[in-house]
């Protein structure tokens, strides 16, 4: 708005200077988003899926990378644009108030920008659902070949249940190059099973079983953990998948019966020191070393079936699903581990 002079006239109006852009600090921003982008993706530190081991991981893998490639070029090309034309069509030492030219209609242009995206939309979805028959169904097994566990979600721990009968806590042995089907359930509140190397998220919901598989041709250890927050100790709630030879297989079946103090062994560690502390010291729940209730087997199997509430403290029913061998078992070692005079 221009000033008053004294003799009553207005004076011109006072003009902004123009802002300028500045190129190099586009093309420094581009440099630096260019290296940290290679070192991600050269590190893969949570930047993309972990190494695949088994045909459906390795199928989500594929598939991931064609989504962030096609997506990133179009990110590319839309900011690509956007600053060409920011530095194309910036004011040039022109007033502020002063439009720059206007541009009208391109008929080819706007044909491309709408018919691209439909046609990178296809193309996304075309490669998925290719992908999505190798992810979803196991592949052909001879019955003796296939392996079938399954998979109880607990608060908070998991339990495998193997053919025979055999059962392990948090930590499922499979041998190595056999397709591994799983059943998974839960009997209490919705979990999921995610072992990011072995494949996809799967839901265990109460009062149903869902299914998934892997198959893992290389021995190691790869570790999951439970992907839906299911409640107080969810962050305790993880799982590991340990591919064996035959043999390692053989022998860890041998001891894993539902009665053996292994497995009682496992319930401890597993299962209820999440809560009360690894050396019985108590961290959510109450102290259990030399507690006085471990002696009494009637108190315990009540507690186990029922849960119990103290205060704000609530703990949950645990011991669905289990055989009864697997209960006297763990009655066994608690009274023997934790009780006046246990180890």
């Amino acid at each position: 708005m221009g000033a008053a002079r004294s003799d009553g006239r207005a004076t011109a109006p006072i003009e902004s200077p123009p802002v300028r852009l500045k190129p190099r600090a586009f093309l420094l921003a581009a440099l630096v988003a260019l290296v940290g982008t290679g070192t991600a993706v050269a590190g893969n530190g949570g930047f993309g899926p972990v190494d695949a081991a088994s045909p459906n991981a390795e199928r989500t893998s594929d598939a991931y990378w064609v989504v962030f490639g096609l997506t990133s070029f179009v990110f590319v090309l839309v900011e690509g644009t956007l600053v060409l034309f920011l530095l194309r069509f910036r004011s040039r030492r022109r007033a502020r108030q002063v439009d720059g030219p206007q541009i009208r209609g391109h008929t080819k242009l706007e044909i491309a920008w709408t018919t691209g995206p439909v046609l990178i939309l296809a193309a996304i979805a075309a490669f998925v659902f290719y992908k999505l028959p190798g992810i979803q169904d196991a592949p052909a097994a001879r019955a003796a070949d296939r392996l079938t566990i399954r998979v109880e979600a607990h608060q908070f721990y998991w339990q495998f249940v193997y053919p025979d009968g055999q059962v392990a806590i948090d930590r499922m042995v499979v041998p190595a190059g056999r397709v591994v089907s799983l059943d998974v359930t839960s009997p209490d509140v919705v979990h999921s099973w995610w072992v990011p190397a072995l494949g996809g998220k799967i839901d265990a919901i109460p009062g149903r079983t869902t299914h998934t598989w892997f198959q893992a041709d290389t021995p190691g250890v790869y570790r999951g953990q439970c992907a839906e927050l299911c409640g107080l100790e969810h962050a305790s709630m993880r799982a590991t998948v340990e591919v064996v030879g035959e043999t390692e297989f053989a022998r860890f079946l041998a001891s894993h019966a539902p009665g053996s103090r292994t497995v009682a062994e496992e319930v401890w560690g597993g299962v209820c020191a999440k809560c009360h502390g690894a050396q019985g010291e108590g961290d959510y729940g109450r102290p259990l070393r030399n507690n006085p209730i471990v002696e009494d087997e009637a108190a315990v199997r009540l507690v186990l079936e029922e849960g119990r509430r103290l205060g704000t403290r609530v703990m949950p029913p645990i011991n669905e699903g289990w055989s009864d061998e697997q209960t006297d078992a763990v009655l066994r070692y608690l009274k023997a581990e934790l009780g006046p005079g246990g180890a």
